[in-house]
């Protein structure tokens, strides 16, 4: 069942390889690392989120806003199939009610913060800025061709946005959701500036990002999406 229809819009993606062996303690069960080329990846990646509706209903004040989000790659095998998808560590928004509702529906790891963007289109190019507060400013910024080109079979681009499914943990269990849209187009990168203090956004095990140079980074189009309805998985953490 359809949980959550928007369109997901200029992602901006920042891809770094990191050791996987700091994700391990993040992996659901049943779920193995899915490495491109043999490098273990996590991207930072910020959004926006328009036209919103859970449950077919547009939410007044909660239809267009921002998101930021932490996340790695993961695939799990059914009925011999692989099943490929990502593994959020935080995702940010800037309001309190689609944290909670995240959280308690589909046990992300939401949280709020105060966010803003600016996207400013020319006929040459485009420029795409996220930024969101802590105790310092946050931002990544984007300039890119006006062009956008369709997705290359067997890139890194088409590794990182053809992940369809999502896997959560808490303490007893795993679970799936399934999120459905089609192949995205991207925009040739110009070049970008990215200040974030991984430490402080996502925690101590991932402060070795604060010092890492990202392998790539990418500004694909989006679509519209569909978040279908979380399951949760057969097998119980012990």
């Amino acid at each position: 069942m359809k949980f959550l229809t928007a369109e997901w819009r200029k992602l901006a993606i920042i891809n770094y390889e990191i050791n996987p062996e700091i994700l391990l303690p993040y992996l659901p069960k049943g779920t193995e690392l899915d490495l491109y080329q043999g490098k273990c990846l996590v991207s930072l990646v910020g959004f926006m989120f328009l036209n919103t509706k859970l449950l077919g209903i547009s939410v007044p004040f909660h239809k267009n806003f921002e998101e930021v989000n932490l996340r790695f790659y993961v695939k799990k095998l059914e009925n011999e199939v692989w099943k490929r998808g990502v593994v959020f560590i935080k995702e940010i928004v800037p309001k309190k009610t689609l944290s909670l509702v995240a959280n308690k529906f589909y046990n992300e790891n939401y949280y709020t913060l105060p966010m803003s963007h600016l996207i400013i289109e020319s006929d040459n190019e485009i420029s795409v800025f996220y930024s969101w507060q802590t105790s310092k400013l946050n931002t990544m910024a984007l300039k890119v061709a006006n062009i956008q080109e369709e997705m290359i079979g067997d890139s890194d681009f088409e590794f990182i946005t053809e992940h369809y499914f999502g896997f959560t943990k808490n303490e007893i269990q795993t679970s799936e959701y399934e999120v459905k849209h089609p192949k995205w187009n991207f925009y040739e990168v110009k070049n970008y500036e990215i200040t974030v203090d991984f430490k402080e956004n996502y925690g101590t095990d991932f402060t070795v990002l604060n010092n890492s140079k990202p392998i790539s980074v990418m500004l694909a189009e989006g679509s519209e999406i569909e978040v279908h309805t979380k399951r949760n998985l057969e097998f119980i953490i012990n």
